[in-house]
């Protein structure tokens, strides 16, 4: 099999498009509302695909769980593969309290804590996976 056919580096290479793009927009020092509004969807896209993409890598290196946003965190941490767990369950539950909030407060509310834990956390799981990517 082929290094590209590999399942979890394809699905970094949509995680890594998604970061760079979140990346783009925690950037904005002052954003627009509708900026502010682009942040909560690109928020949204890496979150889904950080679990996901880590989803795959696990079970390439041979672990056997239920696939599941939250215990794909806890999986990896105890695997000894990350060490900020907790930050990235956070960030899915902001991404869930966001994906019904129409009047951006929630957003308002959450920002710092993307800004200052969940994005962080996110960037490590990018160079952890990037990494991973050059030794698989």
């Amino acid at each position: 099999m082929e290094r590209n056919d590999i399942r979890w580096i394809q699905r970094f290479r949509n995680f890594e498009r998604a970061f760079l793009r979140l990346k783009e927009a925690i950037a904005l020092a002052q954003p627009t509302e509708l900026e502010r509004n682009g942040t909560v969807q690109r928020f949204e896209f890496t979150i889904d695909l950080s679990w996901k993409v880590l989803k795959d890598f696990l079970e390439e290196k041979g672990f056997a769980f239920k696939p599941a946003p939250k215990d794909t965190f806890r999986e990896a941490q105890q695997g000894g593969y990350i060490d900020y767990a907790q930050a990235l369950i956070d960030g899915l539950d902001i991404r869930n309290s966001l994906s019904h909030d129409y009047s951006g407060e929630k957003f308002e509310h959450a920002e710092p804590m993307i800004r200052q834990q969940v994005f962080p956390a996110l960037e490590r799981l990018y160079q952890f996976l990037g990494q991973q990517t050059l030794i698989d």
